[in-house]
């Protein structure tokens, strides 16, 4: 498996790929961000596990944040999006991803990198703790959506 940055011919894998892993988002919202990844170089970098056929099998996007949760400096790399197919798992494809991540984090003179999972994903969480990460903290997130009228306004005085 050749894990490698990312280019303009692995788009439609790249897709299909981050459709596996939020597929909650449509095709649009991920060209999108696909787009921003690509444009900002100095700030992210996407690597992708390339099988023996030339298909992807995995893809790991990296940026950077000005802080994360648990990291005492300031930036630090960040894992943004992690997947691998369900037929390369367990056979070092994540591993090789997010070391490739971790040694663009290190030529960009950061000292730490970060990530996040859903509380309820048990794969992401040992997978993590395998590679060396250790648990910042759980929180639990809230929205609320603003465009519904409530019937309560607030006016500057």
């Amino acid at each position: 498996m050749n894990v490698r940055r990312i280019t303009v011919a692995d788009r439609e894998e790249w897709l299909r790929l981050r459709l596996a892993l939020w597929p909650e988002a449509t095709p649009e919202e991920h060209v999108r961000e696909m787009e921003e990844f690509l444009d900002d170089p100095d700030n992210t970098a996407v690597f992708v596990a390339e099988r023996p056929d030339g298909r992807l099998g995995g893809f790991l996007e990296a940026g950077t944040r000005p802080y994360a949760e648990g990291c005492r400096s300031s930036p630090v790399g960040y894992v943004e999006g992690w997947y691998v197919d369900p037929d390369l798992r367990r056979g070092g494809v994540g591993r090789a991803l997010i070391e490739a991540a971790e040694g663009w984090a290190r030529a960009q003179g950061l000292q730490e990198m970060a990530s996040d999972a859903l509380i309820d994903n048990e794969v992401s969480f040992r997978a993590h703790l395998a590679l060396g990460y250790r648990e910042a903290e759980r929180i639990i997130c809230f929205h609320k959506d603003l465009t519904e009228e409530t019937g309560v306004s607030w006016q500057p005085e």
